[in-house]
């Protein structure tokens, strides 16, 4: 069977069904999405994200501009993740071998990977990058990651990460832990790999964040479980002294300057609205929300501002206050402006919206 794009099921990479007695991978991606923690595939009994199929295997293609998330394809890793329940329904439901994947930074997730490598100590200055450790100090007993977080967290007058019992805890099967965290809205923290080049937290402790993703707990791979530690189950917001060390060490990257906003944006919203009275004015005001994420081109809560507004242009409609052409030209007017190029992603968010809001008539002053 070939699907819209003209990419065979053959093509695609496969995994075998789930063996006896493991669990059930589709239960955890649900878990999961139902947290908004956006979910992808991992291959079956491994850590990595599922194979791309043949054309995106191809030398040269990216995720940039690649149509297969938009029907229904895993292709590209966290960059496919989804909260579609119908999708993951699909995914996990026909190949129950894959494993659950999180893509961090749309979960809005910090999570520390701490290791337990058995690995020659480095040089002093690798094992907490820009803390200078004098020769004085005697490293006798310090073998990995949870020695220098510990030392770190130490030297800040905290608690370890690996002993937070405050927030959600992850064996892993080569005896590490993930430690998880809810960053605060507005920041993009960075994923880092140890202490090697660039920006590092500490030796053997690797950040999980933006353009990056995490395993899932309750998922199985070869090497055995990612087991929860202790009775939490939902991350704790990031400590204030871990996100310091965080901003520190170059995990915060700068905030680019804002982008002016098209005329032909702002003009959108002014498409809407007249006739509806003040509640026109509301939709008006967050069709104009959704333009001004023109301004940013990641991090604005585009889908969120886009789903909101429909919703509500939606309720227009039901009351007989704005036609659906009139409704549904205003949202492409300032969804196109924001994000140009994404035509499939938010042509869906809308029709969601509208089809919604559209069960719920909303009258002049804002009510339902």
């Amino acid at each position: 069977m070939v699907d819209e794009l003209g990419v065979s099921r053959s093509d695609l990479v496969l995994p075998t069904p789930a063996g006896p007695g493991v669990p059930q991978p589709l239960a955890v991606a649900r878990w999961c999405a139902g947290r908004g923690w956006p979910v992808h595939p991992l291959a079956p009994g491994r850590k990595t994200p599922a194979g791309n199929c043949a054309p995106c295997r191809q030398s040269g293609h990216t995720y940039r501009g690649c149509r297969c998330p938009a029907v229904g394809r895993w292709c590209h890793g966290f960059h496919a993740a989804t909260l579609d329940f119908a999708r993951i329904e699909q995914w996990w439901g026909e190949w129950p071998g894959f494993g659950v994947g999180i893509a961090c930074g749309p979960a809005g997730l910090v999570v520390i990977d701490i290791d337990a490598h058995a690995q020659q100590l480095p040089g002093r200055d690798r094992l907490l990058p820009g803390i200078d450790i004098a020769d004085t100090v005697d490293l006798t007993g310090l073998a990995n990651g949870f020695h220098t977080i510990g030392v770190l967290a130490a030297l800040r007058g905290a608690t370890s990460p690996a002993d937070d019992a405050t927030t959600l805890r992850v064996r892993t099967p080569s005896g590490g832990v993930h430690v998880w965290y809810r960053a605060l809205p507005g920041h993009r923290w960075q994923c880092s790999s140890g202490s090697g080049g660039g920006r590092a937290l500490a030796w053997q402790v690797d950040v999980r964040a933006h353009g990056g993703y995490i395993v899932a707990p309750g998922t199985v791979t070869e090497a055995g479980a990612y087991e929860v530690v202790g009775e939490v189950r939902e991350p704790a917001p990031l400590p204030a002294w871990l996100a310091r060390e965080l901003e520190r060490t170059g995990h915060l990257p700068p905030v680019p300057a804002p982008r002016p906003v098209p005329p032909r944006a702002r003009q959108a919203v002014l498409i809407a609205g007249a006739g509806a009275g003040a509640a026109g004015r509301v939709l008006t005001g967050l069709l104009a929300e959704v333009a001004a994420c023109a301004a940013l081109p990641e991090g604005a809560a585009f889908t969120e501002k886009l789903n909101r507004a429909a919703y509500t242009a939606g309720g227009l409609v039901a009351a007989g206050l704005l036609t659906e052409q009139e409704a549904e030209r205003a949202l492409q007017e300032a969804a196109a402006q924001a994000r140009p190029g994404q035509e499939r992603r938010y042509g869906t968010v809308i029709r969601g919206g509208l089809s919604a809001g559209r069960t719920r008539p909303l009258f002049p002053g804002g009510s339902r």
